[in-house]
């Protein structure tokens, strides 16, 4: 029985839901009807555990979450598996992008942690993170001993040479994603959307064939391309367009419940 539901794993911010946090009523009741048919539906999002609100999404009818690009994943409350970056590995890499100038919040299940001096004052990098998630926010400086980190982000530099070290030093361990905002997505290398669907189905038994994903932006495209079927928004990105099979129409034009419907799941 388990094998004839299929596993469908959505992005949230600008696939569930906008920049405001605004979900279309089509996309509820798209959920609502696929719950209704017995679907598994998985959230699997940049975002690590800590920043992903419960009380506004789980509502919709998400039987698990894939976390922090994959480093992360539950199945009706139970935790799965849950990666973390080796704590001397992060003491190195903070003080190498202490020493570069860069601006970094490092990721984990629990917390995230930031120095607030490093960004400018309006970065959208720390807008709201401390009004959002209070004591889960912590500071880097302080507690280097105890960072328990999964990913991370930088913002990029305008000096070229500084770029250039900054991905040239990443690349030997880690992915390094390309986001809109001036800013790059750092994965361990081995962990994606992509091998966290893998494990989630292998888990649950549930075959390729039965797997779709829907998403927007550049740390989608590993899952787009590995799910036997994949959507991307029309308010994406074009790396997503490109990896997807079926772009459907924007957030706000009810593209979700479009590209649901697209693939019979409704």
């Amino acid at each position: 029985m388990v094998k004839m539901r299929k596993a469908v794993f959505f992005d949230i911010d600008g696939t569930v839901w906008d920049d405001g946090q605004r979900i279309p009523d089509s996309a509820r009741e798209a959920f609502r009807l696929m719950k209704e048919r017995g679907h598994f539906l998985f959230i699997s999002s940049g975002r690590t555990r800590v920043f992903i609100p419960d009380r506004d999404l789980m509502p919709l009818g998400f039987d698990g979450i894939l976390a922090g690009c994959g480093t992360y994943g539950e199945f009706q409350g139970e935790e799965k598996f849950h990666y973390q970056i080796e704590l001397g590995q992060m003491q190195r890499l903070n003080e190498f992008l202490r020493d570069l100038g860069a601006a970094y919040i490092f990721e984990g299940r629990d917390y995230l942690y930031f120095d607030a001096e490093r960004f400018p004052e309006e970065s959208p990098f720390t807008w709201g993170l401390q009004e959002t998630l209070g004591e889960k926010v912590l500071r880097v400086t302080g507690n280097e001993g105890s960072l328990a980190v999964s990913k991370f982000c930088v913002n990029c530099f305008e000096d070229a040479k500084r770029q250039a070290a900054l991905e040239k030093e990443l690349g030997k361990a880690y992915t390094v994603i390309h986001r809109e905002g001036n800013f790059v997505e750092v994965v361990p290398r081995g962990c994606s959307k992509a091998e966290g669907i893998r494990k989630i189905c292998e888990l649950l038994g549930i075959a390729h064939e039965d797997t779709y994903s829907f998403g927007d932006s550049t740390n989608d495209v590993d899952m787009l391309r590995y799910t036997a079927h994949s959507v991307a928004m029309g308010n994406g990105m074009r790396q997503a367009k490109e990896a997807a099979e079926y772009v459907t129409a924007p957030l706000w034009e009810d593209g979700l419940y479009e590209g649901c419907r697209h693939f019979g799941l409704l």
